[in-house]
C-alpha cells in the first residue's frame, strides 16, 4: 500500500512527489503517457516559482537550463518596463520549454526515491476510512506492461512489466489536467464558463528571413494581439494565430493545411511554414473546481483549475499548489498534522485561483481586436505608466502579493518571505529540506518539542527587520514577534503537538 498516489506526471505532479519524497512519504506517479510528449505549452518560470525552486536547491539546475527576462508585456502583452525594487531576489522570468521543467522535476523526484509508472490509465476509484483504491485501464506499451521510471544506481533506468489493474493508497491527488478523469470520478464540480474564442498554436519550421518574420508580426499585432511569433533556434519558431471560431474537438490538433491557411487570412502570408514539431489548439474557458478536497482525494493543477494562458501563469498556479499542498500531506501521513492543516489546501489556494481566473478573463478582453476593448486596452496602457499600477499588475501575474488569510497580526503574517541574506548563509539555503524554520535574531526563543519539524536558527544578520519568524515549509510567514509564549501559542496551528 502506498502512502499517496498521485495521478498525473506533469509538472504539477512531479512538483508535489518531491515534496511529499523530501518527507519520507511512499509516492507512486501514474501518468497515462507512455513517453514525454515533448511538447511544451508552458514557456517559462515566475518569480514565486523561481523563489519555489531555490528554496528547494534546484534553481541552479533551471538556470542552466533557461535565460533570464526581465521585460514588460506579461499583462495583455503591454509592453511596459519591468517595475523596479520587485519584492524578489529573482525579479525575472525565467524562459525555460515546459518540456525542459518536467525533465529536471522528473530528475529531482526520481533521485528523492519516487516511483514514476508511465502508460498507466485510471478508470476508477473509490475510497473509505482508510484509504483509496484505484483502477487502471490494461497497459498496452512495448515489452509488456506498464513501464516504471525508478532511482537506481544513481541514474534511472525503465523497468517493463505488467502491473495489477488494482492499486491501494492513504490518499490520492489528482495532477491529470484539465480533463482530469479522478476530478469527473470524484463527481466535482467544475463551474466556469465555456470557451468563446480559439487560438492555434505549433512550432514550425519557416521558409522566410527572421527579419521578415519580425516585421510582418509587428504590422499584424497592432490589430490581432494574440498573434505572434518566437524564435527557438535552429530554424525553429513558435507560431501563435486567432482560429476562425471553436472546433468541436479540442484535443484534436490542426492539419498544417489548415494552420498556414488561418496564417494567410490574418498575415497574408503562411511564411512557408513546414515541417511541424507539434501543433495544437487552446481556447479561453474559465473553470475552477467546487472544492479542491474530497475526503482522502485531492485536486491541483489543472485538475482543480482551467484558463487561457495568457500572461503565463497556468503552469506556475499548479507548481505554487504542489508547494502548498506538499507539507500538509506529508504531516497528515507522518500523523503530526494539526487539526484542519490539509483543509487549509484548499482554503488558501482556491481563492489564489479564483483571482488568476479574474486576471486572466480581464486580459482576455483585452487581446480582442473590437474596438471597445481595444479602447480600454489604450487605457490600460496609459495607466500602467504609473509605476504603482505597474508594479501591482506585475507581482498579481508573478504571484509575489499572493498574502494568506492567517488572521490579525504583523504585516508580514501570511506572506512568503524573500530570499535574505544571513550570516549563517542565504534564508533559501536553508530551507532545502522542506521543514518549518524559525529565524532568531533575539537568541532567547526555543522549539523544543518541535524540533523534528522545525529547524531553529539562531543570527544576528540585519535583515529580516523584526526580532524572530516562524515560516512555514513553502516560506509562508506564521508568526512574527519576540515573545515565547506567544510564539508557543503559534506553533501547534501548523506543526501540531509537539513532542515529549
Amino acid at each position: 500500500m502506498f502512502d499517496v498516489i498521485v495521478v498525473g506526471g506533469g509538472p504539477t505532479g512531479l512538483m508535489l512527489a518531491g515534496e511529499l519524497r523530501l518527507h519520507g512519504v511512499h509516492v507512486l506517479v501514474l501518468e497515462k503517457n507512455t513517453e514525454p510528449t515533448g511538447q511544451s505549452r508552458a514557456l517559462g518560470l515566475h518569480a514565486r516559482s523561481v523563489e519555489v525552486m531555490d528554496q528547494r536547491g534546484l534553481l541552479e539546475q533551471f538556470l542552466a537550463r533557461g535565460q533570464q527576462f526581465a521585460t514588460g508585456g506579461f499583462f495583455a502583452g503591454i509592453d511596459k518596463p519591468w517595475p523596479d525594487r520587485l519584492d524578489t531576489a529573482h525579479p525575472y522570468v525565467l524562459a525555460i520549454p515546459q518540456s525542459i521543467t518536467e525533465h529536471l522535476l522528473t530528475g529531482h523526484a526520481t533521485e528523492l526515491g519516487t516511483e514514476i509508472r508511465r502508460g498507466c490509465e485510471v478508470v476508477g476509484l473509490t475510497q473509505d476510512a482508510d484509504g483509496v483504491t484505484v483502477e487502471l485501464a490494461d497497459a498496452d506499451v512495448p515489452g509488456g506492461g506498464s513501464t516504471r521510471l525508478v532511482p537506481g544506481g544513481g541514474s534511472t533506468r525503465l523497468v517493463p512489466g505488467r502491473e495489477s489493474t488494482r492499486l491501494r493508497s492513504r490518499y490520492l491527488v489528482g495532477c491529470d489536467g484539465g480533463r482530469s478523469t479522478v476530478r469527473k470520478l470524484l463527481g466535482v464540480g467544475f463551474p466556469g464558463e465555456p470557451a468563446r474564442v480559439e487560438t492555434l498554436l505549433g512550432e514550425v519550421e519557416v521558409a522566410v528571413p527572421q527579419e521578415t518574420l519580425a516585421a510582418v508580426v509587428a504590422e499584424v499585432r497592432k490589430t490581432y494581439v494574440r498573434f505572434g511569433a518566437m524564435p527557438l533556434g535552429d530554424g525553429m519558431y513558435r507560431l501563435i494565430v486567432p482560429a476562425d471560431g471553436l472546433a468541436d474537438d479540442r484535443t484534436t490538433p490542426p492539419t498544417l493545411d489548415a494552420f498556414k491557411q488561418r496564417l494567410r487570412t490574418i498575415a497574408g502570408t503562411d511564411f512557408g511554414a513546414h515541417s511541424p514539431r507539434w501543433l495544437s489548439r487552446f481556447g479561453d474557458a474559465t473553470r475552477l473546481a467546487e472544492r479542491y478536497r474530497t475526503g482522502r482525494v485531492l485536486l491541483a493543477g489543472d485538475a482543480a483549475h482551467i484558463h487561457p494562458p495568457t500572461g503565463g501563469m497556468g503552469l506556475n498556479l499548479g507548481i505554487q499548489d504542489a508547494f502548498n499542498l506538499g507539507w500538509k500531506l506529508a504531516a497528515e501521513v507522518a500523523g503530526w498534522a494539526p487539526q484542519g492543516l490539509l483543509d487549509s489546501y484548499h482554503t488558501e489556494r482556491h481563492p489564489v485561483a479564483a483571482a488568476v481566473l479574474d486576471n486572466t478573463r480581464a486580459q482576455t478582453e483585452l487581446l480582442s481586436p473590437e474596438p471597445g476593448p481595444r479602447s480600454v486596452r489604450r487605457l490600460v496602457s496609459e495607466l500602467m505608466d504609473f509605476e504603482e499600477v505597474n508594479r501591482y499588475l506585475i507581482e498579481k501575474i508573478t504571484a509575489l502579493s499572493v498574502r494568506y488569510d492567517f488572521g490579525e497580526g504583523h504585516d508580514l503574517l501570511g506572506r512568503r518571505m524573500r530570499d535574505l541574506p544571513l550570516k549563517q548563509g542565504r534564508l533559501y539555503e536553508l530551507m532545502h529540506t522542506g521543514r518549518g524554520l524559525l529565524i532568531d535574531r533575539t537568541g532567547h526563543l526555543s522549539t523544543t518539542g518541535w524540533t523534528d519539524r522545525v529547524d531553529h536558527v539562531i543570527d544576528t544578520a540585519e535583515e529580516p527587520d523584526v526580532p524572530a519568524l516562524l515560516l512555514r515549509p513553502d516560506g509562508h510567514v506564521a508568526w512574527a514577534g519576540e515573545d515565547q509564549t506567544d510564539l508557543l501559542n503559534h506553533l501547534p496551528r501548523w506543526f501540531g503537538t509537539p513532542t515529549a
